[in-house]
């Protein structure tokens, strides 16, 4: 019998050094009878969709021997037509999930030597697209109602001579838009302060805003950097089917096709993803129903004296609480699992089903009257400190509990 050998641990082997001592990315996946921590739609697609589901994926595994179109010509058309401002197939692009739509951006115009540029607090995943892509990352402090304007933006850009530049609207995980103006400033000024930077608004939950059709895709014809990100992940309730896309100018859609892999979508992910985007208007006919759900659930919190941000998403950041690990963990115990994340002091918690949202309220009052709160001072809230360069991203996060669900 030979000598059983000891398996060798991470530690051990020759992994990166900007990778050493990081954790695999994941929110916490937990069974518990309210689960509010990841913005999902809490509405599945209805038995009909779901039936036309499984015959769309029963017809691709007739061909299953072989290859998916590489192209996804047919998907591309459908999400242009879905986004509607005259877009065409080729000025989309289509991958598993916005989070790999990213990281084709950061492949094709990040890397060694060049700088992504983002707004704290923000998305998570950000600095990790640029640590996994070898670009540089700064993040900036937001202004202290967690927005941004163009002199902020511009500001930042010239003072990093950012190569690409992340705007999220609305962001995650304060909720707060940027106003399309606003956009358009920032890609104008950059003409003039850094003409070959790209800009790519992040606008994973644009479905859930007040007015959807307020979008940075009316930019697109007069801003060849411009690039704006969408999933079907969040309002589309499609986040177990892993999609996400782009539009931009057909030239950035090259540029993703020369780094992305070969066939990377299935044939199955895009067979299912065409059936939901054929019945668009059932799979986003909670979305109105959410938003309203977040904006009474603002109001309630409001009315309990906590601290609110105002949210045009389908989720909000409350607090603060001098131990919010604590308040975390008291709703966990009451079957309410929702977000440890954002700046210090607050929790996040999305919207769900009326049951849902009737669950949480329950659960926190019985948790508020032992939960200390921190007290407010306008410089306490977000400071503007400088930027924090990370050349090797991911040290750069606001608390220790701030990787956020998938796009």
């Amino acid at each position: 019998m030979s000598e059983q050998v000891r398996p060798i641990t991470l530690d051990e082997l020759p992994l990166r050094d900007e990778l050493r001592g990081e954790e695999p990315y994941g929110a916490p996946q937990l069974d518990v009878p309210y689960a509010l921590n990841v913005n999902e739609n809490p509405y599945p697609p209805s038995d009909r969709v779901r039936e036309e589901m499984a015959r769309a994926v029963a017809e691709v595994a007739a061909n299953v021997n072989r290859y998916p179109d590489r192209e996804a010509l047919e998907l591309r058309t459908a999400l242009a037509d879905y986004l509607g401002f005259g877009l065409r197939a080729d000025n989309v692009w289509a991958a598993n999930g916005s989070n790999e739509v990213m990281t084709h951006l950061l492949q094709a115009f990040g890397g060694p030597g060049r700088t992504v540029l983002g707004f704290s607090p923000t998305y998570s995943m950000y600095s990790e697209y640029a640590r996994n892509t070898l670009s540089s990352y700064v993040a900036v402090p937001r202004l202290p109602d967690h927005q941004v304007d163009a002199e902020l933006v511009l500001s930042a850009v010239r003072e990093h001579q950012a190569d690409l530049v992340l705007l999220t609207t609305p962001n995650n995980p304060t909720g707060t838009t940027i106003p399309v103006s606003v956009i358009d400033e920032i890609c104008t000024g950059l003409q003039e302060v850094r003409p070959h930077c790209i800009v790519v608004v992040d606008e994973a939950y644009q479905e859930f805003t007040e007015l959807p059709e307020d979008s940075a895709l009316a930019l697109l014809p007069r801003h060849q950097h411009l690039v704006v990100s969408r999933t079907m992940s969040k309002a589309f309730a499609y986040a177990g089917g892993r999609l996400g896309y782009l539009a931009a100018t057909p030239a950035i859609v090259d540029a993703c096709r020369i780094v992305r892999l070969p066939y990377h979508l299935s044939a199955a992910s895009q067979a299912i993803a065409l059936v939901a985007l054929r019945n668009a208007d059932e799979m986003l006919q909670r979305v109105d129903l959410l938003r309203e759900q977040c904006q009474l659930l603002q109001e309630w919190l409001r009315n309990q004296g906590l601290d609110v941000v105002p949210s045009q998403a389908n989720f909000c950041l409350f607090g603060r609480f001098a131990d919010r690990h604590r308040v975390w963990q008291e709703l966990l115990d009451r079957g309410v699992l929702i977000r440890e994340t954002g700046p210090e002091g607050y929790l996040r918690v999305s919207a769900g089903t009326p049951e849902e949202m009737a669950a949480f309220r329950a659960a926190l009052l019985e948790v508020l009257p032992g939960a200390e709160r921190l007290t407010m001072r306008g410089a306490e809230r977000l400071t503007m400190r400088g930027a924090e360069r990370l050349t090797m991203p991911g040290a750069g996060r606001l608390s220790t509990n701030t990787d956020d669900e998938e796009h």
